[in-house]
């Protein structure tokens, strides 16, 4: 897209909201409630007021700052929240966003659902399988209209890529790879001693449900995804994006074995999760990898692109919001035998790497989930299913978890997708939940 036509775009935006916003009056917009208003939060927030028939009714963080700023940017009068079981009692609040860490989705997601509100949480929804299941019940239980931040299935582009995938445009997909790559070698996120909390309990509200730790500042806000009482580390941060797009490409729902194999190499820090990993998930007849690269940063593919689907009529390359393909040359004749003499047949099988179509741009941060936001509010409305609701959200969220038990266990696990356990392990089993700390409890 060119940048006279995204300003054109953002102009009809912009003119469709207010527009929004006078049809409808204050009292018919859709009121917002935000928990959880950090780096990921600030970038839903901001998605959100792109549109007109919303507005920010409340904020909820233990940051005064990061509320202050929400405030200011809400264009409204939000009410501001400590705690966020006073936001969920606010009559005000529609709708909530849960943008905390992933250690307190299905905490807040459950008690929202049950306050009555509709919920858009972001990725990954859960920290654990069981977790993600208890989930799926409560929304469906409580009928709440539910959205999870795995925002690429709202961008158009990419659903056209699914469709032109499933649709048999690049045949049989027997490979399917997606790539965090960003070299955070050597000092990473670096290795602070544990000292004293900033207050004792702002730490204990931090931590929630997770296990009593001493604190250490890379174990809060946003490096807490380098942790394991708190995240999947990036097998889930980034892994369920690109899982979520495979799924959504071959039209399955769960794997039916996975393997992994990585460690923290090169990297100096305090990380629990590694700096080098490779996933394998078997898809039953697909070969899903997801390849972790944080101590080198050159591109995990020829295109740069973070997922690539290898059928047998073509490749596709997937970048945000735009999408290529490059055909296979095609031929009937069996593959014969290579010999001195007769090289004719090698001609035959040689490469061809045309591309098929031009990239389509995207965007990023709040740009790339607007449309996202915009399917949740229409959705709250219609009442109608989500592109991305609680249960597509935990089936790719569920892939990746035991993605990172199996690097964890170091096994090679055969999952039942039915009843979420692993059939020839026993042992690993136990990672699929964890005892949350007293008095804390998965309704």
């Amino acid at each position: 897209m060119t940048e006279d036509r995204r300003r054109f775009a953002r102009t009809a935006l912009a003119a469709t909201a207010l527009s929004y916003t006078r049809i409808l009056g204050a009292n018919d917009r859709v009121g917002v409630g935000y928990i959880g208003l950090g780096n990921r939060g600030d970038q839903v927030h901001e998605a959100f007021l792109e549109h007109g028939d919303q507005f920010t009714a409340a904020v909820c963080d233990l940051k005064e700052e990061y509320m202050d700023l929400a405030v200011k940017k809400s264009r409204a009068a939000p009410r501001k929240y400590k705690d966020y079981r006073r936001l969920l009692e606010d009559k005000d609040v529609d709708a909530v966003v849960i943008a905390t860490p992933d250690h307190w989705h299905a905490l807040m997601f459950i008690d929202a659902c049950r306050a009555g509100k509709d919920v858009y949480v972001e990725k990954p929804l859960s920290l654990t399988v069981r977790e993600g299941r208890r989930m799926v019940e409560v929304a469906a239980e409580t009928k709440r209209v539910t959205q999870v931040g795995i925002h690429r299935r709202s961008v158009e582009p990419l659903r056209e890529a699914a469709e032109f995938v499933r649709s048999g445009g690049i045949g049989q997909i027997t490979v399917a790879k997606g790539y965090h790559v960003q070299n955070e070698w050597p000092t990473g996120i670096g290795a602070p001693p544990d000292g004293p909390p900033p207050g004792e309990a702002e730490w204990e509200a931090w931590l929630g449900p997770a296990p009593k730790r001493p604190y250490n500042r890379n174990r809060m806000y946003y490096n807490f995804r380098w942790f394991y009482d708190y995240s999947g580390g990036q097998i889930t941060n980034f892994g369920v994006h690109y899982m979520d797009m495979i799924r959504m490409c071959l039209g399955k729902e769960a794997p039916l074995a996975v393997t992994a194999m990585g460690g923290k190499y090169a990297i100096r820090d305090n990380r629990e999760i590694p700096d080098t990993c490779e996933v394998l998930w078997d898809m039953g007849g697909t070969l899903v990898v997801f390849t972790q690269y944080n101590a080198n940063g050159a591109p995990g593919n020829a295109r740069g692109t973070e997922l690539e689907l290898r059928g047998t009529k073509g490749t596709m390359y997937l970048q945000s919001g735009r999408w290529e393909v490059v055909p296979e040359k095609i031929t009937e004749l069996e593959f014969g035998q290579r010999t001195p003499v007769n090289r004719s047949i090698e001609r035959a099988w040689g490469p061809s790497r045309k591309p098929a179509m031009e990239p389509r741009s995207g965007g990023s941060g709040s740009a790339e989930t607007f449309p996202h936001a915009r399917n949740f509010l229409d959705c709250v409305r219609s009442r109608k299913k989500c592109h991305c609701d609680v249960l597509e959200g935990h089936l790719s969220t569920a892939a990746c978890i035991i993605g990172h038990i199996a690097l964890r266990t170091k096994s090679y696990l055969e999952w039942d997708a039915r009843a979420e356990r692993f059939t020839n392990n026993e042992a690993a089993n136990r990672y699929l939940h964890y005892e949350y700390r007293k008095p804390y409890r998965l309704g």
